[in-house]
């Protein structure tokens, strides 16, 4: 196959080119940096490829939950490269690649994904392997505080593990029958969105571009001038 993958929901961009077995691989700095950065850097990896963007099976991306400005990025890049060259496109959850990243570096099966974030929160979403069937998701994507991380229903059994980029910053608070899995650091890098894109494109979950949208889980966002001024007399 012929795919474009990039991320650009954490501070981390990640971009690849993959033609049939070869594969052109950047990694450098997300959140501002990435709207500068990714289109360029695209264009470059499809030439060192030898693919123009028409002749591409697809342009996966990571749709979130992530970086509000990075979301927005990605979504952009994809529309505007999707619409413009005819290609479909493939959003894929964030969680789902740092949970696909646990297993293909890893082995993990039964993964707990968190990802920072920011403002003393996580992202948090339980994904179950099966060789057959693929992933699948155990429950809800959520953002909460740390210490309100619940482990998967059947935690207890063997098997899961954690895996992510929240434990440096918020790993000592989580509950304690969280925090006694196994961790992985993981990131849902543009690797593991080309390992999940074929059978995303099985399951017919490529779209027209203009159907490029991002996954929010916060309810806002951003806070009005008001709202913050309001909230600092308190």
């Amino acid at each position: 196959m012929k795919l474009l993958a990039f991320d650009c929901s954490t501070d981390r961009l990640s971009i690849a080119v993959q033609r049939e077995r070869h594969i052109g691989r950047y990694r450098g700095a997300g959140g501002r940096e990435s709207s500068s950065t990714l289109i360029p850097t695209i264009l470059r990896l499809l030439a060192e490829a030898g693919i123009a963007l028409r002749e591409l099976d697809a342009i996966v991306f990571g749709r979130g939950p992530g970086s509000f400005t990075g979301l927005r990025t990605a979504c952009s890049v994809a529309q505007g490269l999707g619409f413009g060259a005819g290609v479909p496109v493939l959003p894929v959850d964030t969680l789902l690649a740092v949970a696909e990243e646990a297993r293909a570096q890893h082995g993990a099966h039964r993964v707990l994904a968190l990802l920072d974030a920011r403002m003393n929160q996580v992202y948090a979403a339980a994904w179950n392997w099966d060789a057959a069937a693929g992933w699948s998701p155990q429950g809800e994507t959520v953002v909460c505080a740390p210490e309100a991380v619940r482990p998967p229903s059947d935690a207890g059994d063997t098997g899961w593990a954690l895996a992510g980029n929240a434990f440096e910053s918020y790993g000592a608070c989580l509950p304690r029958a969280v925090a006694a899995l196994p961790r992985f650091e993981a990131w849902p890098g543009a690797d593991a969105l080309l390992r999940l894109a074929p059978a995303g494109i099985q399951a017919g979950r490529a779209v027209s571009a203009e159907q490029a949208l991002p996954l929010y889980v916060r309810d806002k966002v951003a806070r009005t001038i008001a709202e913050r001024a309001a909230s600092s007399r308190r």
